[in-house]
């Protein structure tokens, strides 16, 4: 085709066109599933506090693989499904962001810790996109020096990526996904911390919890498709050190001229 004096170019692009872009009923499957998830997850903080501080009678326990069963009910009850169970991790457990507790493999959720819980469904009807996040905390005391600081770190990675997202689509500028990656690399890389982000910073979101448009990517991949109007997608950088890790997850959506976070954005560690 070359010889022939054509320009070969990739069908990515057109590709998601087809299979990312979301309809009206899609998008506001997605705020159903937002609405939820945020409130179980509010709960879900309550629930350790009262299971570790029973209002009378001796210290409560709860483990990695409970609140993550609990999580999972809480869910089920209000009409969500989902692909695998969430995440919950304590300690060193949060440095593996690839970390599944069993009821063999899981660990104690004490006083002390420093916890990360990852959680995610969509409505149970055809279509309908999913909603995940991620946040972080810790269990009666205040967050080390360094936890604060690899939170704040985190956090202004999210948010420089976000911005970028914003900006490009507020001045219709075309955006591709690792461009977003960049952003949020930049801030961890300066702070020192680079070599403890292991991933993408993000992933597109349709009724796929991994959906089929673009990345958020400039590591795994080097993603340079665009990031589409009326499309989903995480903001998830992280920092994983030996002793525990930090990821503040939210998700995006997108229209012709706007970009906007859908759901919660943590600014603060969690006190539990």
């Amino acid at each position: 085709m070359r010889g022939l004096g054509k320009q070969i170019v990739s069908s990515a692009d057109l590709v998601s066109q087809f299979e990312a872009v979301l309809n009206e009923e899609q998008i506001a499957s997605h705020g159903e599933a937002q609405k939820v998830i945020d409130m179980i997850l509010v709960e879900g903080w309550k629930k350790i506090a009262r299971s570790l501080r029973p209002g009378k009678g001796k210290k409560g326990s709860l483990t990695e693989f409970q609140m993550m069963e609990w999580l999972s009910t809480a869910m089920r009850n209000e009409g969500l499904v989902w692909e695998n169970a969430p995440n919950v991790s304590v300690n060193a457990n949060s440095s593996d962001s690839h970390y599944e507790p069993t009821a063999e493999n899981c660990a104690p959720i004490c006083e002390g810790d420093f916890l990360l819980i990852d959680i995610w469904g969509r409505v149970n009807k055809p279509d309908s996109v999913f909603y995940d996040i991620t946040w972080t905390g810790v269990v009666g005391r205040e967050p080390t020096e360094m936890e604060q600081l690899v939170f704040e770190t985190v956090r202004n990675a999210r948010d420089a990526a976000i911005a970028a997202v914003e900006k490009a689509f507020a001045k219709g500028r075309p955006m591709r996904g690792f461009e977003a990656d960049d952003a949020a690399r930049a801030v961890i890389v300066a702070a020192g911390f680079g070599n403890y982000f292991t991933h993408r910073t993000g992933h597109n979101i349709a009724k796929e919890i991994h959906g089929p448009g673009a990345h958020l990517d400039n590591l795994e991949t080097h993603d340079e498709r665009l990031i589409l109007p009326h499309t989903c997608f995480s903001v998830e950088p992280g920092i994983y050190l030996p002793e525990f890790g930090v990821r503040s997850e939210v998700d995006m959506l997108t229209a012709p001229g706007k970009a906007w976070v859908t759901g919660k954005m943590q600014q603060e560690l969690v006190r539990i």
